[in-house]
């Protein structure tokens, strides 16, 4: 195989493989790395030279903790103790590292840290070790957030690229807010329903499985809730459905376009109980008008699959076309070298994938 211009990081339930390819249509599959360790969350920190891999691991017997490889797997440094840790008074145990999302503000060396138990942690070194935002921690709200399926978890964290603002979403808390870089928090959640509860819009409890920033503005916000699929032109002050035109608002992925304003993609599941593609076919949303209207591929995906895509088990890279990547619960990656318009299989047979992240060389 000719030089990999693009590399796919691929976290399992055991383990990390990493996938590498020329063209982004045939594929050299490694791994696994960390073996019979759980890899939920992945991250490409690509702002200071070459990119850097981060990936929270968590082990049965030896806890949950970052590694950091400087040169795309082929080595791996761990601190000596755990980069993420709870302060003694919190009483509180790191339990998964959901989400590792390097700031796209000007703040070289910040990494983000969304958690189980329901928190968020900032790294000042480039993900090595990292503080609590007691901010979110301390919040009133915080013992009325409620436990989703895969347990109470910070799951998704965006931040502006132009100031201070700070998005988290998480299960059940829904959407909030801070204005000041972590330091404060405030729900943003007006318009997106939770059908599950008595009260059908509340300030805060919505189930929020995913959220996405606007490459041109980034006061736009893409949410895929547990029911219902939105955006928010005001930074999350208020959201409006833009599932119209979706075979279902159900699902956990949604991704934004990191160059191209108003696209977005979304893999809809067929309902809350059912978790499968819509009569099970598997296929790809794509939006160029900020979810006005849609446009379904399924392109080299099976006729038929029932296992689930989870809410980081997709991702896309920068490159021209945009490539889209995505792995199910049976252990099947596909990538689409043409912005989500066909598809070729990158892995099979993998275990269940939870975490998928994609870069350019």
């Amino acid at each position: 195989m000719d030089a990999p211009s693009t590399v796919v990081a691929i976290g399992t339930r055991k383990g990390l493989w990493l996938a590498s390819s020329p063209d982004r249509r045939n594929w050299d599959l490694t791994g696994p790395h960390f073996a019979a360790s759980e890899v939920p969350s992945l991250a490409f920190d690509t702002r200071d030279g070459p990119p850097r891999l981060l990936a929270g691991v968590r082990s049965e017997w030896w806890g949950t903790n970052v590694a950091i490889s400087e040169d795309l797997g082929r080595s791996w440094q761990e601190p000596d103790g755990p980069a993420i840790a709870f302060p003694d008074d919190t009483g509180a145990t790191l339990h998964r590292i959901w989400q590792l999302y390097p700031d796209t503000a000007d703040r070289p060396g910040v990494v983000w840290a969304g958690c189980e138990p329901i928190s968020v942690f900032r790294s000042e070194d480039g993900g090595r070790s990292f503080e609590l935002m007691r901010g979110l921690w301390d919040h009133p709200h915080r013992t009325e957030w409620g436990e989703g399926y895969g347990g109470p978890a910070a799951h998704s964290i965006s931040t502006s690229p132009v100031d201070d603002t700070v998005h988290v979403a998480m299960s059940t808390g829904g959407v909030y807010r801070s204005d000041d870089a972590g330091g404060s928090w405030t729900p943003a959640n007006a318009g997106i329903i939770a059908d599950f509860q008595p009260e059908k819009y509340p300030e805060f409890g919505q189930c929020v499985h995913k959220i996405a920033r606007d490459a041109g503005n980034p006061q736009r916000l893409y949410a895929q809730n547990h029911g219902g699929v939105y955006r928010s032109d005001d930074a999350g002050g208020q959201w409006i459905s833009i599932a119209d035109g979706l075979s279902s608002d159900f699902g956990f992925v949604v991704l934004a376009h990191p160059s191209r304003p108003d696209t977005i993609w979304t893999i809809p599941m067929g309902s809350g109980e059912e978790r499968n593609p819509p009569q099970g076919r598997p296929a790809v949303y794509r939006s160029r008008d900020a979810g006005d209207s849609w446009e379904r591929f399924n392109d080299g995906l099976p006729a038929y699959d029932f296992n689930a895509v989870l809410r980081d088990a997709a991702d896309v890279d920068n490159a021209d076309p945009v490539g889209v990547y995505f792995g199910t619960r049976g252990g099947e990656v596909y990538a689409s070298a043409d912005e989500g318009e066909s598809f070729n299989l990158v892995a099979a047979n993998l275990p269940d994938v939870l975490c998928v992240r994609a870069v350019q060389l």
